[in-house]
């Protein structure tokens, strides 16, 4: 559970799951995390085997994230919580009325 506890890994994993994402990606889809908190999450993932991280020698170097094999395997797991915090939020009501 410690791989995937806190508040924002499961969120960075929920955006890996539509595919591979650049760094400024990541970024601008998750506005509310620093810029430490992201760098410091990426790579406690990595290290837990959960992503994989891929630098592209190009000019400038692009990083690119992505899910590793185990970590695909908890896309049901992230996708029920994120259905469970719409619903949560009062989103879900408000959806269901437009």
């Amino acid at each position: 559970m410690n791989k995937i506890g806190g508040h924002w890994k499961p969120i960075i994993l929920y955006y890996l799951m539509s595919g591979p994402k650049r760094y400024s990606e990541l970024r601008r889809s998750i506005p509310a995390i620093t810029e430490k908190m992201l760098a410091q999450h990426l790579k406690q993932l990595k290290e837990d085997n959960l992503i994989n991280r891929k630098v592209e020698q190009e000019m400038p170097p692009i990083t690119i994230y992505s899910l590793t094999p185990s970590a695909e395997l908890l896309s049901p797991v992230l996708l029920a919580m994120a259905d469970w915090a719409i619903k949560d939020s009062g989103l879900y009501k408000d959806m269901e009325c437009q």
